[in-house]
């Protein structure tokens, strides 16, 4: 064999001259001095997402394909490319020295530039080139027509080497996994699905000829832009295969009498090209190529994410997700004025991500909303990667219960008397803060802590200025029940309930600074996840559990790969919790959100703020029961809520102004209705009596929409 490889080489080098003794010496010296070593790495493999169920998301690759064995590939593929590639694949070494001897009789009379390439050989240099490309090498890969006599004669010896090594069904095997059919096809599975949608188990004898017969030349014999090139391929295969005694006459006949019988299926990537939740798909791969677990830089990163063939399971359930979208689409219906309709589900107790959904398209489409912000999510993580997300909504009177969880935290009742009357709180107020933020009167400090005055509080309606009990004046959502509240607790106090919920500003990850007296009302945007996951803590009794999206993620060979795992912690004290959530049941029975259309189901137990920011362009209500937790938002997405949500027409409504109980509470009650059973819930705990007291006489119910001056509500 090294004398045959000699001699080639020598036809090569000097083909008029080919057999001086000399030459093809060196030649032979030349050939057995070249190394034998080969790594034979996976070839790039596509990346799948996948729900918890186990329904697609979306792929990534930067080659298409999927690696099978060689028993689930079709017998006619693998006949008919020994046929036409290599008809002496299985008696060779490698090196076919029948091949050879052609190659240079070819060379010598003709003068042509024949190899002779067997299958292992082209095996190997597609091996090679993968190689580099993988190593971001791709300037260095040698087309078959451009290769030195130094690259034939590598070619040879690492494929007499790789004989040594690797059956011949493995060989062809790993051939068939990694020979480029065209740009959206590398490898036979990804090919046959392309080409036919069907599995590589799935292809007929024609099927495989024509496939066999492309990958001399994908564009020369493509079938879609040069059929009838293909088939002449294809019945040169069959030719090949018949001469080979692999068919039989009658199959050939029959297969030659074939049509093409494409049908095609493109291939898509990336979360442009979901099956599904492409904004939560985005969210995914973003916390895949922030985290140093998949790579010690961004790019090795995205190789493992585009080159790695990862399955990457979420926590998304595919039931909810289909209702969530849905819902949000029928929400918002046509919508020239592209307002933002948005649904996002938590567990309690684990922090799972169920649900993402926003009325938009992730590519331009013509009469869609389009955006690829992620309605749901932080403009950044809290190392300050991108998320790509909106960066959060003003969330109003949704804030409200924060409040109202740290009166209860020290040690008032639900029922205790406000006084909702007063309106002003002037410069030098005696706010509360023991963590050195404000103390006693007005200073140059307590102007930089934020609580300074806040001298014009409005209600919706004039008959809400009075003493009330103060649950009567969260499921109300009265801006003055909770200043008066605020006033007689420690600020330091809210500041630690917020921060522990998990509340943040949704632009930075800073903490919400509940020194700053309009925050009290939701004056910071904060991202729907993170709302949802706020209130989940109370659902969850008092548990708070940091949200996930991947549940496992495991490389090409099925070995597991860090993952999510739900981290929960005791946030609110057991009994807040369950006095906050008997209150928030109130406001869909009798307050705030009574006018909710449709109801929801009475025999759920459920409970749920309403919001609006002070523009009306962020609208909210945030509903849980103790098995789903979810923020409900329609309202300005992309312009910081700039818009005022006023005078304005919603699937052929008129809106003089939109509050939370408007779009975002029917969209959640819908929603809710509709996918509840699926996560059962069981009545929240009674808080103690303690707590409670003795209930003060309610006043007359009231669906009061209320606005502030730092940020609103209703």
């Amino acid at each position: 064999m090294s004398a045959l490889c000699g001699v080639l080489v020598a036809s090569f080098l000097v083909p008029a001259a080919a057999l001086a003794g000399t030459t093809v010496s060196r030649s032979i010296d030349y050939f057995n001095s070249l190394p034998t070593e080969l790594t034979v790495q996976p070839p790039s493999q596509t990346t799948r997402i996948v729900t918890a169920d186990g329904k697609p998301i979306a792929t990534f690759y930067a080659e298409n394909r999927v690696r099978i064995p060689l028993n689930k590939m079709s017998p006619f593929i693998r006949k008919a490319v020994v046929a036409i590639e290599d008809s002496r694949f299985y008696e060779h070494s490698g090196v076919d020295a029948q091949g050879v001897l052609r190659a240079l009789t070819s060379n010598l009379t003709r003068g042509e530039r024949q190899g002779a390439s067997t299958l292992t050989q082209q095996y190997v240099t597609n091996i090679v080139n993968e190689a580099m490309i993988s190593a971001g090498r791709e300037d260095q890969v040698v087309l078959s027509g451009q290769k030195s006599v130094g690259d034939k004669l590598r070619e040879m010896r690492l494929a007499i080497a790789l004989e040594k090594k690797y059956t011949k069904d493995q060989i062809l095997e790993g051939y068939l996994n990694i020979v480029f059919f065209n740009r959206s096809a590398y490898g036979i599975e990804a090919a046959a699905q392309y080409y036919f949608s069907i599995p590589a188990s799935k292809l007929s004898l024609p099927q495989s000829a024509l496939l066999a017969g492309l990958v001399n030349s994908p564009s020369f014999y493509d079938p879609v832009a040069n059929p009838k090139n293909s088939i002449q391929r294809r019945n040169q295969v069959l030719d090949a295969m018949l001469d080979e005694a692999m068919i039989t006459k009658k199959q050939h006949a029959a297969a030659k009498a074939a049509g093409i019988g494409l049908k095609l299926r493109p291939s898509r990537q990336g979360c442009a090209a979901a099956t599904m939740a492409p904004y939560f798909c985005d969210y995914v791969s973003h916390l895949i190529l922030n985290n140093p677990a998949y790579g010690a830089d961004t790019k090795a990163r995205e190789q493992k994410l585009y080159r790695g063939g990862l399955t990457i399971t979420t926590t998304l359930d595919s039931r909810l997700q289909t209702a969530a979208q849905a819902q949000v689409n029928a929400t918002a219906g046509p919508n020239p004025g592209k307002w933002g309709a948005s649904l996002v589900s938590v567990q309690p107790g684990t922090g799972k991500i169920l649900s993402m959904a926003q009325n938009t398209v992730f590519l331009p489409q013509r009469g869609k909303f389009d955006t690829q912000l992620n309605f749901n999510v932080d403009s950044r993580d809290p190392n300050g990667n991108d998320l790509n997300g909106a960066g959060g909504f003003q969330p109003g009177s949704t804030m409200k219960p924060f409040t109202f969880a740290e009166w209860l935290n020290q040690g008032k009742t639900i029922t205790e008397t406000v006084d909702a009357t007063r309106r002003e709180y002037p410069l030098g107020f005696r706010w509360r803060s023991s963590c050195g933020k404000v103390a006693g009167a007005y200073s140059t400090k307590q102007r930089r802590a934020g609580l300074e005055a806040a001298d014009d509080l409005q209600n919706a309606s004039e008959g809400y200025y009075r003493k009330m009990p103060v649950n009567y004046g969260l499921y109300n959502s009265i801006n003055t029940a909770t200043f008066a509240s605020a006033a007689q607790l420690d600020f330091c106090g809210i500041q630690k309930m917020v921060n522990t919920v998990g509340l943040h500003s949704g632009l930075d990850g800073t903490p919400i600074n509940m020194h700053q007296l309009g925050n009290v009302l939701g004056a910071t945007g904060v991202a729907p996840l993170h709302m949802a996951n706020s209130f989940a803590t109370f659902a969850a009794d008092g548990q708070y559990c940091a949200p996930i999206a991947i549940l496992r993620v495991a490389d090409r060979a099925g070995k597991p790969l860090p993952a999510q795992t739900s981290k929960c912690r005791d946030a609110v004290d057991r009994d807040v919790a369950r006095g906050v959530n008997s209150v928030l049941q109130d406001v869909l029975k009798v307050g705030s959100g009574v006018y909710i259309n449709p109801k929801i189901s009475s025999k759920l137990p459920v409970a749920a703020k309403t919001g609006t920011n002070n523009s009306n362009g962020a609208s909210w209500v945030v509903g849980y029961t103790t098995g789903l937790a979810t923020a409900s938002f329609f309202g300005d997405a992309l312009e910081g809520q700039k818009r005022p949500g006023r005078n304005l027409t919603i699937n052929g409504k008129f809106y003089s102004r939109i509050d939370g109980y408007m779009i975002a509470g029917p969209q959640w009650a819908q929603y809710t209705n509709k996918v509840a059973g699926l996560y059962p819930a069981a009545s929240f705990p009674k808080p103690p009596a303690s707590m409670v007291k003795k209930a003060a006489p309610k006043p007359p119910a009231s669906s009061s929409r209320t606005k502030g001056r730092s940020g609103s509500s209703d």
